[in-house]
């Protein structure tokens, strides 16, 4: 067989253990914390959750610099939990939902905003707003064997030094295992799929220079720099 072209290599994000973990697909959740629907808006009622995607090539490992993107004035950062998933599986109930998982990490959500909520006036899709490359960054992730409770702990953001974003993982109105049972309604999951668990509020906009740093009790922290506007 012979192909058009060779295809890109996977993305492989690092584990604390040394192995590496092969990215298959990214599913994130909207307005999972009630004091970020409120900041964006939104009843924080504990309506089901809902999912946008994106590509594994949006995933940044190991902290470093990040390019501003084209097309905005307004990239916002979001501090994310990250569930990393080792097993597979359809219609999971939430109480075996747990066994589904491989670990944990830290991690961004990096939204160009301002198309964003052009993107909400119209009804509109969100993709030119979220599925950006080098927008999900991705610490190390930590393999549940090492016994992280991603039911509680605090979250939070810090801009060049300044905490801007400042939670605990208890304020998730979906905890993991429910997010876990209700997405697999809807895809089979799969070995290498990462699930953005929702930001808390706080979130806010980012220029070139600016070092974001994401901390959660029990996780390697997240440190970027944004860059200059990427240029292709």
């Amino acid at each position: 067989m012979t192909l058009v072209f060779e295809p890109l290599p996977p993305v492989l994000a690092p584990v604390a253990d040394g192995k590496r973990f092969p990215v298959r697909r990214l599913f994130c959740v909207g307005r999972n914390y009630a004091d970020h629907a409120r900041e964006m808006g939104a009843d924080p009622d504990r309506e089901p959750p809902f999912f946008f995607t994106a590509w594994a090539e949006t995933v940044a490992t190991g902290g470093g610099t990040i390019a501003y993107p084209q097309k905005t004035s307004n990239y916002h950062y979001e501090a994310e939990l990250v569930v990393a998933i080792g097993k597979g599986g359809r219609n999971i109930p939430a109480d075996s939902a747990m066994e589904h998982v491989y670990g944990y990490a830290a991690g961004l959500d990096m939204t160009r905003r301002d198309l964003q909520a052009d993107a909400k006036a119209h009804g509109r899709p969100w993709d030119v707003a979220k599925n950006v490359e080098q927008s999900k960054p991705l610490g190390l992730i930590r393999p549940v064997s090492d016994g992280f409770d991603p039911a509680r702990g605090r979250i939070s953001l810090s801009v060049n030094g300044a905490v801007r974003q400042d939670a605990d993982l208890s304020d998730m109105i979906w905890p993991v295992a429910d997010v876990i049972a209700y997405l697999s309604g809807l895809y089979r999951v799969e070995p290498g799929d990462l699930i953005y668990t929702g930001t808390p509020a706080g979130v806010g906009a980012v220029v070139p220079g600016d070092v974001i740093e994401v901390a959660i009790d029990g996780l390697a922290p997240l440190s970027v720099t944004v860059g200059a506007p990427s240029g292709h």
